[in-house]
């Protein structure tokens, strides 16, 4: 989780698409260049260690954008796949 909010705040979409699960990626990415991610706040977690296959985080990232600043909550979901964790989906 923490490696994809650092690819948005610097704007790595290639590792946006690599970390994303093959049956939900898009087929790109696009970032608001306007938009700048300012801090992560993980609020919980299930799974994701060694011994799981599925986890959870949850989170708010906040943000800069044209003067104003904002925050998105979401519920996420993270699998492996090919022995790596990926995000599937998520719940804003």
């Amino acid at each position: 989780m923490r490696s994809r909010y650092s690819a948005f705040a610097v704007g790595d979409t290639a590792y946006l698409l690599r970390s994303w699960h093959s049956r939900t990626r898009p087929a790109e990415v696009s970032l608001d260049r306007g938009v700048r991610w300012t801090r992560l706040d993980v609020l919980s977690t299930t799974g994701g260690n060694a011994f799981h296959s599925e986890g959870t985080v949850e989170f708010r990232a906040f943000f800069r954008a044209g003067g104003h600043v904002g925050e998105q909550y979401e519920l996420s979901r993270f699998c492996r796949e090919d022995g790596a964790w990926v995000y599937l989906d998520g719940t804003v």
